[in-house]
């Protein structure tokens, strides 16, 4: 943890680079920045005066994921895995991407095994009670697991929603349930994998044009559960304050990779107008 230039700049000497700075106090990659060296973090530190602390650490390069719980008395009553494309650093970084983040129907899958254990010993660590839980982790090109954020609280950007369609239940209820009396009574089978793709509007302004939408919505349109892109006529989002951005489609199916592809052909081939 960092407070100020100087010990920012001494964690930086003492991790080396590449490296990444990002508030304590944070959500959806905002101030979050990859610095490769010195001269980079000048400039970040330039612009990050209104942050009062921040964590200063290893940049990973791998795939990123979630964990996320409703926990009963430290152990997880629910678990759920999701992966972010691309990384959400990245995502942040470009306007032109359309944010994707896909929740894994498969839990049993071997390249998820350690990250799910190491996420159980966490909650252990931290003497979890009950409640909600949101861990971010990767898994780098060896298969090296490493954790990147940890937090007490359900993950954001309608991730609870996701995993709701996932299995078919309300996990709003049962962390209430959970928290209120020790219980969780909901079905956890996991029937789909549930992608959300996040667009972003090209131009300024208000939206004048969605192309691609009935097309897509054609062809798939049985696979989509909720289509929540702003209408035309409306005031475009500020992409960089919000991950929701203009909007978004969320679909799902039981397959992975039709899953995947479903939610690469949403990102390119449907795009929103402003002026």
């Amino acid at each position: 943890r960092v407070r100020t230039v100087a010990e920012t700049r001494a964690a930086a000497e003492q991790i080396g680079y590449p490296l990444i700075i990002k508030p304590i106090a944070g959500a959806g990659s905002a101030d979050t920045y990859r610095v490769d060296d010195a001269a980079e973090l000048e400039a970040v530190l330039g612009r990050m005066h209104h942050v009062r602390e921040a964590s200063c650490e290893e940049f990973v390069e791998g795939d990123e994921l979630t964990y996320d719980t409703v926990s009963i008395a430290g152990r997880p009553a629910f678990a759920n895995v999701a992966q972010y494309l691309p990384r959400p650093l990245a995502a942040r970084t470009h306007e032109w991407i359309s944010p994707v983040i896909i929740t894994v129907r498969d839990l049993t899958q071997p390249g998820l095994a350690d990250g799910l254990a190491l996420g159980e010993r966490v909650l252990g660590a931290l003497g979890m009670g009950d409640g909600f839980t949101h861990m971010e982790w990767f898994r780098k090109a060896n298969g090296e697991v490493v954790f990147g954020e940890i937090g007490c609280r359900p993950g954001g950007a309608h991730l609870v929603d996701q995993m709701n369609y996932t299995c078919d239940i309300d996990l709003f209820r049962e962390w209430a349930r959970a928290v209120c009396w020790g219980k969780f009574e909901a079905p956890t089978r996991r029937k789909y994998n549930a992608a959300i793709i996040f667009k972003r509007a090209k131009g300024q302004g208000r939206i004048t044009r969605i192309d691609g939408l009935r097309e897509f919505l054609q062809r798939h349109g049985e696979h989509v559960v909720e289509q929540r892109l702003l209408p035309v006529g409306t005031q475009r989002r500020d992409w960089k304050k919000t991950l929701v951005s203009d909007g978004f489609i969320l679909l799902r199916h039981p397959d992975w990779d039709r899953t995947h592809e479903l939610a690469m052909e949403a990102a390119s081939d449907i795009t929103m107008w402003a002026e």
